[in-house]
């Protein structure tokens, strides 16, 4: 018994190990060879250990498998292969001045339904609405700005700036 759960376990770390270095198969096999020694053992030993391992082959391999995929792009090898992207904080996705724009009104340029161009500041930012239709030259004010998303709606007082 303690043959055939050592040989479970060798089995799933081998599927983690193939994710991370690749060896054209031979961990992966190994890995095949190593959990199929478990329940064959496990089936000697007696009927319902063997259904025991079989069952817990079929949920745990998954789960290696998904563990093996989170850690991929955290090894040499995944950090290669995984492009990192832009995010939020990259200067190449965010323009800085948008951070500014929070609670600031300016004019819409043309008709946002929702998406369209807004002038703050003599400065003109792609804008979206919460869906609702704004007309061009309402006066809107920004409500929130998240990553590259500027989002307005229509300001209160409809004096058009000019």
């Amino acid at each position: 018994m303690t043959l055939a759960i050592v040989l479970l376990l060798v089995g799933l770390a081998l599927i983690v190990l193939e994710l991370l270095f690749p060896s054209f198969g031979a961990l992966g096999i190994a890995a095949a060879l190593a959990l199929l020694a478990s329940i064959v053992l496990a089936f000697r030993e007696s009927h319902s250990t063997g259904l025991t391992f079989l069952m817990s082959t079929a949920v745990l391999v998954p789960a290696a498998i998904l563990l093996g995929m989170k850690l991929l792009p955290k090894s040499p090898l995944g950090k290669v292969l995984v492009a990192q992207g832009a995010s939020f904080t990259d200067a190449a996705a965010v323009d800085r001045r948008d951070r500014e724009l929070l609670h600031k009104e300016g004019v819409a340029e043309n008709l946002l339904r929702p998406v369209g161009t807004a002038l703050f500041d003599g400065r003109r930012v792609d804008v979206v609405t919460r869906g609702e239709p704004i007309p061009a030259n309402a006066r809107v004010r920004v409500i929130e700005v998240e990553g590259n998303r500027v989002v307005v709606v229509q300001a209160a007082n409809q004096n058009p700036a000019t």
